[in-house]
């Protein structure tokens, strides 16, 4: 949270701090809006403050998350956030300017999302005799409606994957990440701010279906790990991924399987038999509860487990 702290307003850090410390480590997000109250969710719950953000707050977030240089950050607001150190990841909304009938930046930031980016070592440990076996991992869909912890335990995963440190029966495997979103691994200046295995690489704010095809021709990984697929381009690299021989370890909203199916480019390669394992997220014991471990076949192998 130092890296938060170092950057927001004093006005708003002050507020922030009234939290008591304990419930602080459960702050998700922090919602910093112009001529609107302070608002930061802890654990799914919404808080208030009786403070209004002025528009001097706001030019000075953004001079502090830009380094005093906006326009060194034409990209980043092209694409609607920025990534800081730590991983952490700020939505801005605001006055879009077009070019072409398409986003050529945000002018006028109005909204900050701020989302904490938290890393849980070891969730993923419980699924590994779910997700690995014979010295090979299953393809997988990880499963759930946004802020379920979709990321948190996709990041584990990669993790485990990578390393040969916590289970002397899993074969380590190199890792390519394609992060559009710069959420998986949190790259600051390329370089991934959460904690891995040594065999990662990373192709951070890369479109999904163009990054996919480039880490298959350039990285040989054994495991393409991607998050929030479900997009039409995302399919020829996904086949592509899985003709080369790769593992496939990704996530997509929805609240299960079966709602998953009504969507056309998933339910293809549903129907085709890609995918060997379904996890299936949702909120109901707190941001990642496990509702249900599905094979292939959406035979239910797991349910009702709390990520720990």
């Amino acid at each position: 949270m130092n890296t938060i702290y170092s950057f927001l307003p004093k006005s708003i850090e002050n507020h922030i701090l009234t939290i008591p410390p304990a419930e602080r480590l459960g702050m998700e997000e922090i919602r910093v809006r112009i001529g609107r109250p302070l608002e930061v969710f802890i654990n799914g719950r919404s808080i208030f403050f009786p403070f209004i953000v002025s528009k001097e707050d706001g030019n000075q977030l953004l001079n502090k998350i830009s380094q005093y240089s906006v326009y060194t950050m034409e990209e980043e607001l092209k694409r609607g956030y920025i990534t800081v150190q730590g991983g952490h990841r700020i939505g801005l909304a605001g006055r879009v300017i077009l070019q072409d009938s398409k986003v050529k930046a945000i002018r006028d930031v109005a909204s900050f999302n701020i989302r904490i980016a938290k890393e849980q070592i070891g969730i993923a440990n419980s699924f590994i005799p779910y997700l690995y076996d014979k010295g090979k991992w299953h393809h997988t869909m990880i499963i759930g409606p946004p802020q379920t912890g979709k990321t948190t335990l996709l990041r584990d995963i990669a993790r485990l994957i990578s390393s040969e440190e916590e289970n002397s029966l899993l074969k380590p495997a190199k890792v390519g990440i394609v992060d559009e979103r710069s959420e998986i691994a949190g790259c600051l200046d390329g370089i991934p701010q959460m904690t891995f295995g040594p065999r990662i690489d990373v192709l951070d704010a890369c479109p999904k279906a163009e990054g996919m095809m480039m880490m298959i021709r350039s990285m040989s990984p054994d495991v393409l790990i991607v998050d929030e697929v479900g997009r039409k381009e995302d399919e020829e690299a996904i086949l592509e991924a899985v003709n080369a021989g790769i593992q496939l370890i990704m996530t997509t909203h929805g609240s299960n399987l079966d709602e998953v199916k009504k969507r056309p480019m998933l339910s293809r390669m549903i129907k085709m038999g890609i995918f060997e394992r379904y996890i299936e997220l949702n909120r109901k014991k707190g941001p990642g509860t496990v509702t249900a471990i599905r094979n292939g076949q959406g035979q239910l192998l797991m349910d009702e487990m709390k990520v720990k």
